[in-house]
């Protein structure tokens, strides 16, 4: 298991309070406000409803990624004979998280969630659950460090079986892209032949979605950037794509559930391995 403590002590629950800044909008607490959870704040809910009142649209991003995270987890373990999941950039728990989503079709799942937020430490608990046959660990650890989340996740994980690497809404936040495709890069290259890499994140393909990131932005929160879908796709460089490629969410293996958001939705994902 990870090294980040189980227990709910008030040591270490009092530490992770003072971690976490109420004053400015949060991504994590950003998101799950938008797909209705409740592990948000009032500065929150605040820049949420400011974009959702131009950009009603961004709503449908969220919702869209979380079908998406269900049909390519579905599609990985029932298709690809997948079953082990690196899942970084966790953010806080909802419905259907990955390893709820993977154990239902394959008990004997092994999942990993990585993330370095505060809040969403002080939701572990809610992640570490598993069926019997599985497994389910979480690692507090950065991504900017891909060394140390490969080095911990293969205390759970075996590096010898294929690896889903799941980056879902999260690079985003990188400023520089090329680190981003480095960092990718280095991930998939700590993991075996057969594994998977799983990525989508909200894309520059509306007026209204610029104006979301520059709002956002502009709240004071952790800057997200949208970027071209072409130059996302870079990410999958080297791997060879699941059909159908990298494609708007509500185009990449859609179910009855996909009716639910627009079919332009400006978000796109993808899923490619590694041969």
């Amino acid at each position: 298991m990870s090294e980040y403590p189980q227990s709910s002590g008030a040591p270490a629950d009092a530490q992770l309070s003072e971690r976490i800044d109420t004053t400015r909008p949060h991504s994590a607490r950003f998101w799950n406000y938008f797909v209705g959870g409740k592990d948000n704040y009032e500065v929150d809910r605040e820049i949420g409803e400011q974009i959702r009142t131009f950009f009603p649209g961004l709503v449908d991003v969220a919702v869209a990624g979380r079908q998406f995270l269900r049909r390519s987890v579905r599609h990985l373990v029932e298709e690809r004979g997948i079953r082990q999941f690196l899942d970084i950039g966790t953010g806080l728990p909802t419905a259907d998280n990955t390893h709820q989503v993977a154990q239902s079709f394959a008990p004997e799942a092994r999942v990993v969630y990585v993330d370095n937020d505060p809040l969403v430490l002080a939701h572990a608990r809610a992640l570490l659950t598993s069926t019997p046959e599985g497994a389910t660990d979480y690692i507090d650890a950065d991504l900017y460090d891909p060394q140390a989340v490969l080095a911990e996740a293969a205390k759970t994980l075996d590096f010898d079986r294929p690896v889903a690497l799941m980056l879902l809404g999260i690079l985003g936040h990188a400023d520089d892209f090329g680190h981003a495709r480095d960092i990718v890069g280095r991930l998939m290259a700590g993991l075996p032949s057969g594994s998977h890499l799983v990525v989508y994140d909200g894309t520059r393909t509306s007026e209204g979605m610029i104006a979301a990131e520059e709002a956002y932005i502009e709240s004071g929160a952790v800057p997200y950037y949208v970027r071209e879908p072409d130059e996302i796709a870079t990410l999958f460089d080297g791997l060879r794509w699941v059909e159908p490629g990298f494609v708007r969410l509500s185009e990449w293996h859609p179910d009855a559930d996909s009716a639910t958001v627009p079919a332009d939705v400006d978000a796109f994902g993808g899923v490619g391995y590694k041969e």
